[in-house]
């Protein structure tokens, strides 16, 4: 983790049966990175090697999971002495008269010195109140989530921009929102139970989309190192949960009274549904027990990207402790970020990336805005009035859950008095003369000072998204691999919208029965606390890319090509070969590592630095193919020799072992001669 570079490079020697060893590639290659370390010698490993570690977890009083949401967070516990009891957090304040809210806006208020000042409720609030004028010098952050995925070259350094265009670092911002969770739920664990230290005595877990790469990953446990919900020094202490795969977790605990099918709802006509949940789906759970090929398919319909989950239980016993299962090892073989089935080739489950959620909804309300108002007007208004803007999305988002395929009626969207005598001197004339000009269809002006919205023109803002998640639904269904599907769960935020249960249950209604479980925004975070008392629920994993290091191997004439000749000590060698840990799409299982032996080059040297590169796909050869990029660097700090007895030239083997199958990719190293570990650190983040 942000380790210097050496300052000189170790001189290139073959590995112990001289066939192959790590290197950067010579100087003028394309992949030599002139600022790093060059790699110490392999000693190779004829096919790679892998061994399963026992899964060791220290004891912990409490897990707490927090569900960081794009739209709304929220956080939920459960005591390890009675793990059946899931405890939601307190009801936070602020929010609409009336209603209890167990999740809070991902919204954070900083004052203008740029300290924590509020989060949820009480930062919207807040700043809603602020005096205009005043409001311009305060940092308020809202739906700043996507940004950690979106941002390609995401480092330590990387800034968000606040509502009013100021910018901070991005790990400051997310370190104040952990902060803020970590004080509240503390808080609250100390009054249930005082005898509970703080320190040590709980689990943390939080929530990412599976679509997040590592880069993000590592940010977010940073974030929370930052935040001081643990200590770098026991990182075990926190786990990272793939939001479908917490999902998937809850879903299978659920009992018949616990799940609605969409086609069972009331109708609008007051008519009873036509049937009900009933003995079908029992019988469906009691066939995954007994069959070895059954699958159940699960769509996680996310608040700011949709990804899906295919989850295909097969195998032996479940070796987990309190859980019921489903049968079989449960695998998690995709979350639309690889393929959607086991034994599918890379690229025909392509993610569905972007704003699939209700975000979505939300740019298109300001992509309409922008045509009515126009663009410049409206990044002026952003700018000049974010209180006020803050506003305006706060009106939209209550008519937005109010809107159903089934309503008649018009939703009034309340424009800010602000945005209106702003437009007035910005333009020389008012907001009806604007919308009659922009001739938008199905959208009034009210004396009352709001947007008349008709059922047609809400419809239309839901329209992009909702037919971007049917398309990719549809497409994996019609996967061979897949055939049988016989229930669709809808799960996550989104999946609270009327509009969206109405599309999927008339895309799919008549091959599927679609299901959505009870409290369905509450399902990842229940399914996180789940994960963080038993991380071993998840036994199998599949690797989202290709990795591996750069190594030398004999050149061989006619099967390498001449400029990747690199002649040491009158021996030719292939360098920039790219040799494989694990492949794209490629099963893992938990605690199951992948080995490699590293001899430094000098009898003194204390650090080595190898670079680890990726791919999409599984048919690289070298370091230097297109597709092919440096994505992050396995650091080993080497103790100092002591005088042990052995000769000063004795060989020196460090034997480092890779873990893929968690939600993190992990490295611990040993120094073989000494049987003492060697300080080794994996780092996505100062690429």
């Amino acid at each position: 983790r942000g380790s210097s570079p050496c300052q000189a490079h170790p001189a290139l020697s073959p590995g112990a049966n001289g066939e192959q060893c790590p290197t950067p590639s010579p100087p003028g290659s394309p992949g030599m990175h002139h600022d790093s370390c060059s790699i110490a010698p392999l000693t190779p490993s004829q096919s790679p090697r892998s061994e399963a570690r026992s899964q060791q977890s220290p004891s912990f009083a409490v897990v707490v999971a927090i569900d960081f949401g794009t739209t709304s967070s929220g956080y939920a516990f459960s005591f390890c002495s009675d793990p059946e009891a899931i405890h939601m957090m307190r009801k936070w304040e602020g929010g609409d008269p009336g209603v209890a809210n167990q999740k809070t806006p991902t919204s954070l208020l900083l004052t203008p010195e740029g300290s924590f000042h509020s989060f949820g409720y009480t930062a919207r609030d807040y700043y809603h109140d602020l005096d205009p004028e005043e409001a311009r010098d305060w940092l308020y952050f809202e739906k700043f989530k996507m940004k950690i995925h979106s941002t390609s070259d995401l480092t330590m350094k990387t800034e968000l921009e606040a509502v009013n265009g100021k910018k901070m670092q991005a790990l400051e911002v997310f370190a104040h929102a952990l902060r803020f969770f970590k004080q509240h739920a503390v808080q609250e664990l100390k009054d249930q139970c005082p005898s509970l230290p703080e320190r040590d005595a709980i689990r943390w877990v939080i929530t990412v989309p599976a679509i997040w790469k590592q880069p993000a990953k590592q940010f977010m446990r940073e974030a929370a190192y930052k935040a001081g919900l643990v200590s770098p020094e026991t990182p075990e202490q926190l786990l990272i949960a793939l939001e479908p795969e917490a999902a998937s977790i809850y879903c299978r605990k659920l009992r018949l009274h616990q799940l609605i099918e969409l086609s069972c709802k009331p109708q609008p006509n007051g008519l009873a549904p036509d049937h009900a949940i009933d003995s079908s789906f029992r019988q469906a759970r009691e066939q995954l027990r007994r069959s070895r090929h059954s699958r159940t398919f699960l769509v996680e319909s996310g608040v700011g990207e949709l990804w899906s989950e295919m989850q295909a239980l097969s195998g032996g016993p479940v070796s987990h402790g309190h859980a019921p299962c489903w049968g079989g090892t449960f695998r998690v073989p995709c979350h639309c970020r690889t393929p959607p089935c086991p034994r599918l080739s890379p690229g025909q489950g392509a993610p569905l990336r972007g704003p699939y959620g209700a975000v979505g909804v939300d740019l298109a309300f300001e992509r309409l805005l922008c045509h009515i108002f126009g663009e410049d007007f409206i990044a002026t208004f952003k700018a000049k009035r974010p209180a006020a803007w803050v506003d305006l999305t706060i009106a939209f988002e209550a008519r937005k859950r109010a809107a159903a395929p089934s309503r008649a009626s018009p939703l009034n969207i309340s424009l800010p008095f602000s945005f209106i005598d702003f437009y007035r001197k910005h333009r020389g004339q008012n907001v009806e003369t604007a919308l009659k000009k922009s001739n938008v269809n199905f959208v009034k002006w009210s004396s009352q000072g709001m947007l008349r919205m008709s059922p047609e023109a809400m419809s239309e803002l839901f329209q992009h998204t909702i037919t971007q998640i049917i398309k990719h639904i549809d497409a994996l269904l019609k996967k061979p691999e897949v055939q049988g599907i016989k229930f669709l769960f809808l799960v996550g935020g989104f999946a609270e919208s009327a509009m969206l249960q109405h599309a999927v249950q008339a895309a799919f209604g008549p091959v599927c029965r679609v299901i959505i479980p009870q409290d369905v925004g509450l399902t990842i975070l229940k399914g996180a606390v789940l994960f963080g008392l038993d991380p071993t629920i998840v036994r199998v994993r599949r690797s989202p890319l290709t990795y591996g290091v750069g190594v030398l191997n004999k050149f061989v004439e006619g099967k390498h090509p001449r400029e990747k000749l690199l002649v040491k000590e009158g021996k030719n060698w292939c360098t920039d070969i790219f040799e494989k840990f694990v492949s794209v799409d490629q099963s893992v299982a938990l605690g199951e590592v992948v080995q490699r032996s590293y001899c430094p080059a000098r009898a003194g040297q204390r650090k080595t630095i190898i670079n680890i590169y990726c791919s999409a796909t599984d048919d690289v050869v070298y370091i230097t193919d297109p597709g092919v990029r440096k994505c992050g660097t396995i650091s080993l700090e080497l103790p100092e020799l002591g005088d042990a007895g052995s000769p000063p030239r004795a060989r020196r083997e460090i034997r480092a072992a890779m873990q893929f199958g968690d939600t993190e990719i992990k490295v611990t190293a040993m120094d073989i001669r000494t049987a003492k570990t060697v300080r080794a650190t994996i780092d996505f983040l100062s690429n």
